[in-house]
């Protein structure tokens, strides 16, 4: 107890000008991030004729007005969109995570031949691909345009992601499954009980990774989607806004007016794309830091 009240007593004055510092510092960037977000959500709420003469900093709702998120919810189309995105980020996921599973799990096994020609070719398609034409015309050909099946089987494994499961995988002690193949356990047996349940920080950040890039990914639907109705929620909010931005110009409303009315719903939508994923953060928080140093460091 003695030496414990020591401790305590024992800090210079140096060490709390530091540790001052460093919870200034942090403070302060604390602050910049999480400014740009609360900008977003107090400009969404606001009125947007209000919001177009602001000029600086914004701490509370000008106006407060509901008219944005009016107009984006009178849209039927979001519903579906939500609908569309839910299933492709559901099947996406689970599509995306098995296989980044089981090409980890093959990479990071020593005794595995032709392993480092493997994973060079693998790394090679980070930095060159296909280009856009010849990937539409392979989608095409397998017949997977026009359908959200597109948007799922040509994206399912990230090299990026695998990447950082290999390395993960292989970090784990080779006596553990060594252990397991001498009681009879198979490679699906060993990779499910014994690899994926020491990896649980790993996968909580390739989940979070993985959704992320499908969620916020409009580009190729917008491309391979004909029909309206199969349109997921980001390509539905860019075609609100799409409409609203021109549609000062078939209406006959002033410049001034629609740039005010599409500022206002520029970040209504950007807060019903966001919100979704902002709220599973908190359920990854725990797992994310060892989870990327883990993936990122050991090898």
């Amino acid at each position: 107890m003695k030496n414990m009240k020591q401790s305590k007593i024992s800090i210079s004055p140096a060490q709390r000008a530091g540790t001052i510092i460093n919870y200034f510092v942090l403070t302060l960037l604390a602050i910049l991030c999480l400014y740009p977000v609360w900008y977003v959500a107090v400009a969404s709420f606001s009125d947007s004729n209000l919001l177009m003469q602001h000029n600086g900093l914004m701490l509370f709702p000008k106006g407060f007005s509901l008219s944005a998120y009016e107009r984006v919810f009178s849209n039927p189309m979001i519903l579906r969109g939500y609908g569309n995105t839910l299933f492709v980020l559901f099947f996406g996921l689970a599509l995306s995570m098995l296989l980044t599973c089981l090409g980890a799990y093959f990479l990071s096994r020593k005794n595995v031949m032709f392993r480092k020609p493997i994973m060079i070719l693998i790394v090679i398609t980070m930095f060159f691909q296909g280009g856009m034409i010849p990937t539409y015309l392979n989608m095409r050909d397998f017949h997977l345009t026009g359908t959200l099946w597109g948007l799922i089987i040509p994206f399912a494994i990230n090299t990026q992601n695998l990447i950082i499961m290999t390395t993960s995988f292989s970090s784990i002690p080779d006596s553990l499954v060594e252990a397991a193949r001498i009681d009879g356990a198979g490679h699906f047996t060993v990779l499910f009980r014994v690899v994926l349940p020491l990896s649980k920080a790993i996968l909580a950040v390739i989940v979070l990774y993985y959704g992320v890039q499908i969620w916020n990914s409009w580009f190729w639907a917008s491309a391979i989607l004909r029909e309206r109705e199969m349109y997921p929620l980001q390509v539905v909010l860019r075609e609100i806004l799409l409409q609203n931005s021109l549609g000062g110009m078939s209406t006959g409303v002033g410049v001034s007016d629609t740039e005010s009315v599409a500022m206002s719903i520029k970040y209504a939508t950007i807060m019903v794309a966001t919100v979704p994923i902002l709220c599973v953060y908190p359920f990854l928080q725990k797992y994310f830091a060892k989870g990327v140093m883990v993936g990122a460091v050991k090898g």
